[in-house]
C-alpha cells in the first residue's frame, strides 16, 4: 500500500467542530450574528488583547487595520519581504509605499537594524512578521517606531499562541493581525482578526469591515430613529459569518493541544534531522515559544535545492517553499523593485524548504518525514 502524499500543512477538523457548525446552520443567524462576538470575546481572553475584531480573511484584517491607522498616499510602510504578499499588498491598496527591510539569516525574521536604516518621517507603520510562528523582536522594533512616531503592528498570521518572554502574541505591538486559513494554527475556513488595546483602532476596523457603517448612536452624527445607521467611511464587506465564527470558537478551545503537537513535531525534527548532511535547521529567537506554523530547513548549497525538493515530492512529501521575497513578484518589479534589495532574504528563499508540520500528523507520519529527509539529504546534499 502506497502512503498518501503528506502536505506541509493541513487543518484538523473533529466532530465537535462539525457539531458547532451544524448548530450554527440551524440558528437564526448565518451571516454576522452572536457567534462572531463570542469568538471575539474568546480571542480576547486567550490572547490578553483588550479588543478583538474578526474579519473574512487575514488579508481583510491587514487592509482594515492599515486603513484604521490612516495609511494613505505619501506614507511609507516598512515590513519584511519574507512573508505572504498580503502584508505588503494591504499598504499598496491604500496607495502607500512599501519599504522592505532585510531579515535575520538564522530565523527569517525582520532585522531591526535593517528596519531602522529605512525609517524616516514618512514612515507611518512598521510591521513585523512572525515568520514560521516565531515572534519578531517587537521590543527592538518598538524603539525604532517610537523614534519617528510610527505605529508598530504585528503580522502574526503564523503565530497565534506563541510567546516572547512569557508575553502572548496579541500583546506585543500596537495591533496584531491573525489568519485562520486552513493551514494556520486554527481555522475558520477563511478568516482573520485584529487584536489591539486601542479602542479607536478597534472601532475603525469594525466600521471598515462593514461598509463603513456606524450603528452606535453615541458616535453617529444624527439619529432618526431606532432603525437608523449611517455610513461614515468608505468601507468594505469584510465581515465574518456566524458559521465561520462557530468553527473558530470550537477550534480555539483546542489551541493548546494543537500547539503542543506542533512543538512535539518540531522537537523531533530538531533532534532527528540535526546531523543530516547539507541541511540547516530553523533558528529561533531566545526567549520565544514558537507556534511552529512552518518548519523550514535550508540546504547549504542552493544549487541543489530544486533537486532535493523534487525528490521529496516524488517520495510523497508535499513540501513547499516560503517565501519568494515579496518584491520579486512581477507586480512589485513593475513598480521598480529589483533583485538584490534584501540579499539575506533572497539567499534564505533560495535555500528554503518547508517540511510537513500540522497537528493531525501521527508519529508514523513524523517518522516518514524524518526517514525520507535524512535519506534524500544523504543522496543529494552530501
Amino acid at each position: 500500500m502506497v502512503d498518501a502524499p503528506l502536505p506541509y500543512g493541513r487543518q484538523l477538523i473533529e466532530q465537535d467542530d462539525l457539531d458547532a457548525v451544524a448548530s450554527a446552520l440551524t440558528s437564526a443567524f448565518l451571516t454576522t450574528g452572536p457567534r462572531v462576538r463570542q469568538f471575539e470575546a474568546a480571542l480576547e481572553v486567550r490572547t490578553g488583547a483588550r479588543h478583538a475584531a474578526v474579519l473574512s480573511s487575514g488579508t481583510a484584517a491587514l487592509h482594515a487595520l492599515y486603513a484604521a491607522a490612516g495609511v494613505g498616499r505619501g506614507d511609507v510602510v516598512v515590513t519584511s519581504p519574507m512573508t505572504f504578499a498580503a502584508t505588503a499588498n494591504a499598504a499598496a491598496y491604500l496607495g502607500a509605499r512599501v519599504e522592505f527591510a532585510d531579515v535575520d539569516p538564522r530565523t527569517g525574521l525582520i532585522d531591526p537594524a535593517a528596519a531602522g536604516a529605512l525609517v524616516n518621517a514618512s514612515v507611518r507603520l512598521i510591521v513585523g512578521v512572525d515568520y514560521a510562528g516565531i515572534p519578531a523582536d517587537y521590543d527592538a522594533l518598538r524603539s525604532i517606531a517610537d523614534d519617528v512616531g510610527a505605529m508598530l503592528f504585528a503580522d502574526a498570521a503564523h503565530s497565534l499562541g506563541a510567546r516572547d518572554q512569557g508575553r502572548e502574541v496579541g500583546t506585543l505591538a500596537d495591533a496584531t493581525v491573525l489568519s485562520f486559513h486552513p493551514v494556520k494554527i486554527i481555522t475558520t475556513g477563511e478568516g482573520g482578526a485584529v487584536l489591539t488595546s486601542s479602542s479607536s483602532l478597534q472601532g475603525s476596523v469594525v466600521r471598515f469591515r462593514s461598509h463603513g457603517i456606524e450603528r452606535d448612536p453615541a458616535r453617529m452624527r444624527r439619529a432618526d430613529g431606532p432603525w437608523y445607521h449611517e455610513m461614515q467611511d468608505l468601507g468594505y464587506n469584510y465581515r465574518m459569518t456566524d458559521l465561520q465564527a462557530a468553527l473558530g470558537v470550537s477550534q480555539l478551545r483546542k489551541l493548546d493541544r494543537f500547539l503542543l503537537r506542533r512543538r512535539e513535531i518540531a522537537g523531533r525534527y530538531d533532534v532527528d534531522l540535526a546531523d543530516s548532511p547539507g541541511l540547516e535547521l530553523p533558528g529561533r529567537r531566545d526567549g520565544t515559544e514558537p507556534a511552529w506554523h512552518l518548519y523550514v530547513v535550508r540546504v547549504a548549497d542552493k544549487a541543489r535545492r530544486r533537486a532535493f525538493f523534487e525528490a521529496l515530492q516524488r517520495q510523497g512529501l508535499a513540501v513547499q517553499v516560503h517565501y519568494l521575497p515579496v518584491y520579486r513578484h512581477p507586480f512589485y518589479e513593475d513598480l521598480g523593485y529589483r533583485a538584490g534589495l534584501c540579499p539575506v532574504a533572497e539567499d534564505f528563499y533560495a535555500r528554503a524548504v518547508s517540511l510537513p508540520i500540522f497537528p493531525a500528523m501521527s508519529d508514523r507520519d513524523v517518522d516518514r518525514v524524518v526517514d525520507t529527509v535524512r535519506r534524500t539529504a544523504a543522496d543529494i546534499l552530501a
